[in-house]
């Protein structure tokens, strides 16, 4: 039985949909290119009701901003999860760093609010979400922009981690899917 170290596999509910796994684009690439699973619309930030708030605040407008309007500026400000339709797996002791593009701030106003991502090894499998990543994006340009299915979204790298002398072990297990660490 070869004993596989780290890599990538379609998340099921995706087998039967030709997603593209990750790759390097180069030799001497650090990063796995990712690919969107489905074509997706990412909404630019610049909603009437964000621009609304915004112009109240910047004038420090007499009238009270309402909870509903507050509520709908922050939506529009709420990053959303790009899926790829891919999870990775690895060895305990490594994580898997998900950063943008390069190019997807410039060209096309596309930035991950998190600066970075990060896939810990058990999330491969999780019971919520079989351990799919999604790229969040934030879309700070003008106009929305139709990421089209197997456009290169982002990237991925491998890395190891050191832990702490004199640790206590986390003895709690993942039970969710995104996010679900830091509950």
């Amino acid at each position: 039985m070869i004993n596989l170290k780290r890599g990538f596999k379609v998340v099921s509910s995706y087998t039967a949909k030709q997603i593209k796994l990750p790759v390097r684009a180069t030799q001497q690439a650090a990063g796995y290119d990712f690919f969107a699973a489905e074509d997706f619309v990412l909404p630019s930030i610049w909603q009437p009701k964000f621009i609304k708030v915004l112009w109240q605040l910047f004038t420090k407008a007499k009238t009270d901003i309402s909870a509903t309007e507050k509520a709908a500026a922050e939506k529009d400000l709420q990053p959303l999860l790009v899926p790829t339709g891919v999870k990775a797996y690895m060895q305990a002791d490594e994580f898997l760093m998900l950063a943008n593009r390069s190019s997807n701030p410039l060209k096309r106003r596309l930035i991950l609010p998190n600066g970075v991502g990060i896939v810990d090894a058990d999330y491969y499998n999780n019971p919520k979400n079989e351990g799919e990543i999604f790229f969040q994006l934030l879309n700070f340009g003008l106009k929305s922009q139709l990421i089209k299915k197997g456009e290169k979204i982002g990237q991925g790298i491998f890395l190891p981690f050191l832990l702490a002398d004199d640790e206590v072990h986390p003895q709690q297990k993942r039970q969710g899917g995104f996010g679900s660490s830091g509950k």
